[in-house]
């Protein structure tokens, strides 16, 4: 009995994994287990915890490659000093947490970040602030990490000398949640990312995109807002995109948008507003995509689709007090419109089932002749403006025929407790 207690004693020994067993708590400070974080993590082991205690720590150049977590105590800040960058993450199961990074230089051959994660998988940065960085966050083919609750900060004077927020390449399963974001180029950035949700994001004020996908497919973003970029987002060259109810707003500019479509398929853009855009929705190259149950409030133009766009889908939207509802460049329409709420509908329901007796169309000449010619907007308050249009409907002849709404909503469908209707 003795000699099968040793034996079995003798095995655990032999096969146990001392370094997931054992954890240590590890400080960083004044007076503490190190003072500096290099020394931290150099002597950390998996599993390890390091709590970096408050005060301005000028480093850069840190490598985490061990499963550890990070966490900053009160203000703990990391001043690159405008050397390199910060924090590179190299492993899995890391966990960042409660510091100030800033101060990460501009480069040309490398975009410098402050915080860098490479070919790791769940690894989460959280209640981080981020500021006066090139690239704040960047990952590169990592899989199921996690962005959440962050600050993230810049002061960008030009797209050649700034970065991203957020950065994501050849990633999958990324989350990106209830991070504010302003100051970049593009707020967060998506190339080669599939199975991604993004959720809950404020991103204003950055110099391009408040949100820009690229070749980037199976992706969810939602309940996001993006106000005054140079243009919201943009979705290219990709397929499969669920777009729900965020907001879009103030994103004004000569070729500004609350969301430019180009080359994508198999998308849906649904129960979102788009308020005070430029041209909310500009479409090209897309096709199977649904735009439906959103609002569109006071926009330059609500829907600018090109006439390569093909079986796209319109339903149930609210137009209210847009200079232009629909415009296009194209005398055919391969698009289906049915039962949304047009403000300028002049129909009657005889019947009273609130859908309109009559067929819509919402393309008026004029919208269709400043497509074809920009400087045109300036007869924008004319009478030749209401000529064009009267003219129009007695005799058309440059408006698509089949774009028609055949079921116009008599009533507003999609009512939302904090927007005004004007």
């Amino acid at each position: 009995m003795i000699i099968k207690n040793i034996i079995i004693l003798l095995l655990f020994y032999i096969f146990a994994d001392f370094s997931t067993s054992i954890s240590r708590d590890i400080y960083v400070g004044k007076n503490r287990d190190y003072n500096d974080i290099k020394s931290a993590i150099e002597n950390s082991v998996n599993g390890d915890r390091i709590f970096i205690e408050e005060g301005i720590y000028q480093t850069h150049g840190i490598i985490i490659d061990k499963e550890i977590s990070i966490t900053g105590l009160n203000s703990t800040i990391i001043d690159a000093q405008n050397i390199s960058e910060a924090i590179t993450v190299k492993s899995s199961n890391v966990m960042i947490q409660g510091l100030t990074i800033k101060n990460i230089p501009v480069g040309f051959m490398k975009d410098n970040a402050g915080i860098r994660i490479e070919n790791s998988k769940k690894v989460t940065i959280k209640q981080c602030r981020f500021e006066n960085n090139f690239f704040a966050v960047y990952i590169s083919n990592s899989d199921s990490s996690f962005v959440i609750s962050n600050v993230i900060t810049g002061d960008a004077a030009s797209e050649s000398f700034s970065g991203n927020g957020i950065h994501l390449w050849k990633c999958n399963n990324i989350e990106i949640n209830n991070n504010f974001i302003s100051g970049h180029r593009d707020g967060i950035y998506l190339e080669f990312t599939t199975n991604s949700t993004i959720t809950g994001n404020y991103s204003e004020k950055n110099l391009r995109y408040g949100l820009h996908f690229m070749f980037s497919e199976g992706n969810v973003y939602r309940k996001n807002t993006f106000r005054e970029n140079g243009a919201g987002v943009a979705v290219m060259y990709t397929k499969r995109v669920e777009m729900t109810e965020n907001i879009f707003e103030d994103n004004w500019g000569p070729s500004s948008y609350g969301l430019l479509l180009k080359d994508i398929s198999k998308s849906r853009i649904f129960n979102n507003i788009f308020r005070k855009n430029t041209t909310a929705i500009y479409s090209e190259g897309t096709t199977y995509t649904i735009i439906e149950n959103n609002i569109f409030q006071t926009n330059g133009w609500a829907i600018k689709i090109l006439g390569n766009c093909n079986y796209d889908t319109i339903i149930n939207n609210d137009f209210l007090s847009n200079t232009f509802d629909i415009s296009t460049n194209s005398n055919l329409n391969d698009n289906y419109y049915d039962s949304n709420y047009w403000d300028r509908y002049n129909g009657y329901d005889l019947d009273r089932n609130l859908i309109g007796d009559v067929p819509y169309r919402p393309i008026s000449l004029f919208s269709t002749l400043v497509t074809k010619s920009p400087e045109a907007i300036l007869l924008i308050r004319s009478f030749l403006v209401e000529l064009f249009d009267l003219t129009e409907k007695i005799i058309p002849s440059v408006i698509p025929e089949s774009l028609t709404d055949n079921h116009p909503s008599m009533v507003i469908k999609n009512k939302k407790d904090f927007l005004r209707y004007d």
